[in-house]
C-alpha cells in the first residue's frame, strides 16, 4: 500500500487520537472490583497479529470477521474496526485476534486496544449480539445429513485441532470432505501467517490423517 505525505499525516493523527483516546493503566481503579474479566496480550506466529486473551471463557464459539459490514453483531468487532489499521477480528471463546495493516506497528496499538477491550468488557457491553442465530450458521456445526464419517472428522478437528490452533489466535473449521480429501477453512492469526502452509500441513494434516485414516489430504479453502 503506497503512502502519501498526506494519508501518512492523517493516519499518523488518526493512531495518536486513539491511544489519546485510552490512555494506559485506565482501568487500574476498577481492579478491586469482585468481578473482572482480566485481558492480557501476546504475539502470534503472524506479525500482522495480535491476541488479546480474556481471564475467563465468554462464548462458545469462534466467530471471523473480515470487514466492518461482517461485524454488524458484535459490537466489540465494530468498535474495533472503527479505526482504519484494522484488517480482521477474530472473536473465540476467551480471545480476540485483531490483525492490523502494515503500515503501523504493534508497539503504538497492543496496550491502548487492550485497555480498549477491558473498558468494552468492564461496561457490561457484549462481544455478540443476536449470539443464537449467529451460533446456528457456524460452518463446523453437526448435521442430520453428515454420514458418519464426517461426523468423526468433524469431530476430531473440533477436539484435537482448534484448541491447538487457538493457542495462536487463529481457528481452522470444517469446509468439505470429498475422495479422500479434508478440505478446511483457515481464519484468525492463521490466515495471513507466513508459517500458514507448514501448520496446515505439517500440524492440520498429519495430525488428522493420524486420527482418521481415511484422510489422504488436508487443503485450505
Amino acid at each position: 500500500m503506497f503512502l502519501t505525505v498526506e494519508r501518512l499525516l492523517f493516519f499518523t493523527i488518526q493512531i495518536k487520537a486513539f491511544i489519546d483516546l485510552i490512555p494506559f493503566g485506565l482501568h487500574n481503579d476498577a481492579m478491586s472490583n469482585s468481578h473482572k474479566i482480566q485481558v492480557r496480550y501476546e504475539k502470534s506466529p503472524n506479525p500482522a497479529s495480535m491476541k488479546f486473551i480474556f481471564s475467563e471463557k465468554l462464548i462458545e464459539e469462534t466467530f471471523d470477521f473480515k470487514d466492518s459490514s461482517e461485524a454488524e453483531n458484535s459490537p466489540l468487532a465494530s468498535k474495533i474496526f472503527g479505526f482504519p489499521w484494522t484488517s480482521a477480528v477474530m472473536i473465540g471463546p476467551d480471545f480476540v485476534t485483531v490483525t492490523k495493516q502494515d503500515w503501523v506497528e504493534w508497539d503504538f496499538l497492543a496496550e491502548p486496544l487492550a485497555n480498549l477491550i477491558r473498558e468494552h468488557l468492564a461496561d457490561g457491553l457484549p462481544l455478540l449480539i443476536r449470539y443464537e442465530e449467529a451460533e446456528s450458521t457456524a460452518t463446523d456445526d453437526t448435521s442430520s445429513n453428515d454420514s458418519p464419517l464426517v461426523k468423526k472428522i468433524k469431530q476430531a478437528l473440533n477436539t484435537h485441532v482448534r484448541p491447538l490452533v487457538a493457542f495462536d489466535g487463529g481457528d481452522v473449521v470444517y469446509g468439505n470432505f470429498q475422495d479422500g480429501v479434508l478440505f478446511v477453512k483457515m481464519k484468525g492469526a492463521c490466515a495471513g501467517c507466513p508459517s500458514k502452509s507448514r501448520t496446515l500441513k505439517q500440524g492440520i494434516e498429519a495430525r488428522m490423517k493420524e486420527l482418521i485414516p481415511e484422510i489422504k489430504e488436508v487443503v485450505e479453502i
